[in-house]
């Protein structure tokens, strides 16, 4: 049985108790963050912590512990956990109070966190669905009221996809759970940071690998028809690492195939991970 945390305990998973007048239980009122951990070591947790930090500010939830604080916590977590590999979750909510849409005058934030099992990369290639981003117009907040997010995901998973990838008024948005690009002529694209869209992690970091490799890249709006003339797809995330897209609404993406440009892509995304291993022993 796994080891989580919950409101300054460590305690086995299945021993794990919430209160159903949490604000999380009853609104979706929280915030959440994922972060893969390799080798016992949180991946670019600083990065992490700051999209965490912006969240809960801009729902006007007070950070409940210090960045240095959060990351102690997550070391000991993982660390009961075995180490090694895994997914770190971590929910704040606004906490317990009498059910009322308007903020609580005082109230105590929930804080929970566990260890997952990380889902592998998919180097292989993923297929994808086109959909209408009718998601809420603050998608840059990292919140767990994700109905909107799990209905267009299983979406794509009724149509035999893994991915849906999302368009707002002849734009791409980003996917159900991931950051998109897209090459054509060599050329790598992703739509720009907006309330539109979640600012992935991994997208970032991908970009400034992308810049020191020599690889062109910008960031610039995507339309339908981008997406169906390009070369190759990309998605992005914190399971998905760097995950080529070979089918588009059941079409092949370029040659059905990963692209060349997605392998120099994958081939420094390992290195870079190679090179946060190396450091995280010495």
């Amino acid at each position: 049985m796994s080891t989580v945390y919950l409101n300054g305990d460590f305690l086995p998973l299945d021993e794990a108790r919430v209160p159903v007048l949490d604000r999380g239980f009853m609104f979706g009122d929280g915030i959440y963050e994922v972060i893969p951990v390799y080798d016992g070591m949180p991946f670019h947790a600083d990065r992490h912590m700051g999209r965490l930090e912006n969240s809960l500010a801009a729902i006007r939830i007070h950070n409940p512990l210090a960045r240095e604080q959060w990351l102690e916590l997550l070391t000991e977590l993982v660390n009961r956990n075995g180490g090694g590999e895994c997914s770190l979750y971590l929910q704040v909510t606004r906490g317990v109070a009498k059910r009322e849409h308007a903020f609580p005058a005082q109230v105590t934030p929930t804080v929970f966190a566990m260890c997952n099992s990380r889902h592998a990369a998919r180097p292989e290639g993923v297929s994808a669905v086109l959909r209408e981003d009718y998601r809420w117009g603050r998608c840059d907040i990292k919140a767990i009221s994700l109905l909107a997010n799990v209905l267009l995901r299983q979406e794509a998973v009724e149509a035999g996809a893994d991915e849906t990838i999302l368009v707002r008024d002849g734009m791409v948005t980003e996917a159900a759970a991931s950051s998109v690009f897209v090459v054509r002529d060599d050329f790598i694209v992703t739509p720009p940071k907006s309330p539109m869209s979640l600012p992935g992690v991994t997208r970032d970091v991908l970009l400034e690998i992308l810049d020191a490799a020599g690889l062109p890249c910008i960031e610039g709006q995507i339309k339908v028809e981008d997406l169906r003339e390009a070369d190759e797809i990309w998605l992005t995330g914190s399971s998905l690492e760097v995950a080529p897209v070979i089918q588009l609404e059941g079409q092949a993406v370029g040659n059905g195939k990963p692209g060349m440009v997605w392998k120099r892509a994958w081939k420094e995304f390992q290195q870079h991970k190679a090179r946060f291993r190396e450091a995280s022993t010495q």
